[in-house]
């Protein structure tokens, strides 16, 4: 259900360490099973806060066919049900990604960090000599033999 639009927020409850967000489905045709990630994201240029539902198992459409929303037997199925409620996480937002992005910025800023990759590169090429040195090697020994076998073949019959 992430980047679907399926509903929208109806009301926000601020308290001490937790932000209760009701939300307003569009259609009771929506089945939001209730082992599901729940994350509020900020996305767009102007920071659009959006609530990204991503469930983690699949639920057969002849198990809850039958299911009323608004019914008290739907609190014993596993799909989400009317007033009933989730725990959510605080998802990705624009200002994590701009710490990321300096950190890392940071990182390879690091004079000690371009010693270690130039010392890396230099290693890898010396590798590489090393092996073409020796496919080279084997090269020449493999067409010695190739050579002799030749002759003495000839020779032999």
């Amino acid at each position: 259900m992430r980047g679907v639009n399926i509903g929208s927020v109806k009301d926000i409850k601020l308290k001490l360490n937790t932000v209760i967000v009701l939300i307003n489905i569009k259609s009771t045709d929506i089945l939001i099973p209730k082992n599901s990630i729940i994350e509020a994201t900020q996305t767009g240029l102007l920071k659009d806060v959006t609530i990204d539902i991503t469930p983690l198992e699949i639920i057969n459409s002849n198990e809850v066919s039958h299911i009323d929303h608004f019914s008290n037997y739907c609190y014993t199925s596993r799909i989400l049900c009317n007033y009933h409620h989730l725990y959510g996480e605080r998802g990705i937002n624009y200002d994590d990604l701009v710490r990321a992005t300096t950190r890392i910025s940071q990182r390879f800023d690091d004079p000690r960090f371009f010693n270690l990759c130039y010392l890396l590169i230099e290693r890898l090429n010396n590798i590489s000599n090393i092996m073409l040195d020796f496919t080279y090697d084997v090269n020449k020994i493999t067409f010695l033999i190739a050579s002799y076998l030749d002759q003495y073949v000839i020779e032999n019959f």
